[in-house]
């Protein structure tokens, strides 16, 4: 009985180790200079899901710089956002499949392109493939209302998403 003890004794600063150190790798994301945030909302039947990071502007030049025009971004910080809709749903009149899933834009001055990808775990988007897309649309972005220090996700009830970062808006519907 001792010796079993005393075994049990010496694995105990281990599993304090392991504890704190996993306790950490969860609270290091919301420890990040581009916090992780989450929007949910009901859009008739439909669960849609937005996760992603949240970069500021930090006195920086957003839109061709920082983001550069015609390029993928990850739409985001950190890791992929991920777009999830637990039914079917349009996305601007155009058919998604429930799933998750990674969303990317390609941001213009004029026009931006969103983009539905099979591959919803990537980091940022240095391993973004075309070919895993399941859905592309193109929309029109417009000024905000207000400025925007954040990068910020809404979902109406109605099926609005908004992307809206500095002086930028940019929408598209979700409908059933």
């Amino acid at each position: 009985m001792q010796k079993y003890v005393k075994n049990s004794l010496t694995l105990l600063p281990f599993l304090a180790l392991y504890f704190v150190g996993h306790q950490a790798i969860a609270q290091d994301k919301a420890a990040r200079p581009s916090p992780p945030a989450q929007v949910t909302q009901k859009v008739g039947d439909a669960t849609v899901s937005i996760n992603y990071s949240q970069p500021s502007i930090k006195g920086r030049k957003v839109w061709g710089e920082l983001v550069p025009y015609g390029q993928v971004w990850r739409t985001g910080a950190n890791e992929a956002t991920t777009f999830e809709v637990d039914k079917d749903v349009k996305i601007e009149g155009k058919t998604l499949s429930a799933g998750k899933y990674g969303f990317f834009t390609i941001p213009n001055e004029k026009e931006w392109t969103i983009i539905f990808n099979k591959v919803p775990n990537q980091w940022g988007a240095f391993k973004y493939d075309d070919k895993q897309d399941a859905l592309r649309v193109n929309v029109k972005p417009k000024k905000s209302s207000k400025f925007n220090e954040k990068l910020v996700y809404e979902v109406s009830s109605k099926g609005k998403v908004g992307i809206l970062w500095e002086n930028a808006e940019v929408d598209f519907n979700v409908s059933k």
